[in-house]
């Protein structure tokens, strides 16, 4: 059994599939706690579900693109299962992680939109840097950004791990801490080659909502 929060359609507000239709599997527990956390909802609260019982769930919102996402769907060992099941069913499947825990077993089918927690997060020392190891080209690499001290940061670690160039790498802000023109600047300023983001659900719905 799995624990999840959640279970909706809507469209994806993050990562190169901005804008797309997207069934979205919100599992409950995480292990972090980001000062910047907007899902603090889903850290306890939650029903037991079968893996087969998600995916017909999944299955009736006649979707092809479905993200495991959380709180940090790796805390529960059967995710990996799951997320290997909707790969066998056809789908198109994400997973969104907080990038503390191994990815080194999700089945290589997954396209992995994996977060590198920034200082202003709180959460700097749980990186597992290891992961860094185990993307794929196909996989995308996160910097939520708060500071211009998280900006740098991000831009050493990419200098540190030559990270340029082997996956898709996403900077975003912090929502209502930092002004998107100023990282966009920043970038510019650099000629970071990497992908500016917004969180796009924010700016669709009231940024509390849930299930969006």
């Amino acid at each position: 059994m799995i624990k999840v929060n959640e279970i909706y359609y809507s469209v994806q507000g993050e990562s190169t599939h901005t804008g797309l239709p997207c069934v979205f599997v919100r599992l409950t527990y995480c292990n972090l706690r980001c000062t910047y956390c907007d899902t603090e909802y889903a850290f306890y609260d939650g029903e037991d579900f079968s893996i087969n019982k998600i995916i017909e769930k999944v299955k009736n919102h006649k979707c092809n693109l479905v993200e495991v996402t959380g709180g940090e769907p790796l805390m529960q060992e059967e995710s990996y299962l799951l997320l290997q099941k909707l790969c066998d069913e056809g789908f198109d499947v994400l997973l969104e992680t907080g990038g503390s825990l191994p990815i080194k077993e999700v089945d290589k089918r997954v396209k992995i939109i994996m977060d590198l927690k920034c200082p202003s997060s709180g959460m700097l020392k749980k990186n597992l840097y290891d992961n860094l190891n185990y993307l794929k080209k196909t996989d995308e690499l996160k910097f939520v950004i708060g500071t211009r001290e998280d900006y740098d940061w991000s831009k050493n670690i990419i200098e540190e791990y030559s990270l340029s160039g082997k996956f898709e790498m996403l900077f975003s802000t912090v929502f209502e801490k930092l002004e998107p023109q100023t990282l966009v600047g920043w970038i510019l300023e650099n000629k970071l080659n990497v992908r500016f983001q917004l969180q796009a659900h924010k700016y669709i719905w009231n940024p509390e909502t849930k299930g969006v």
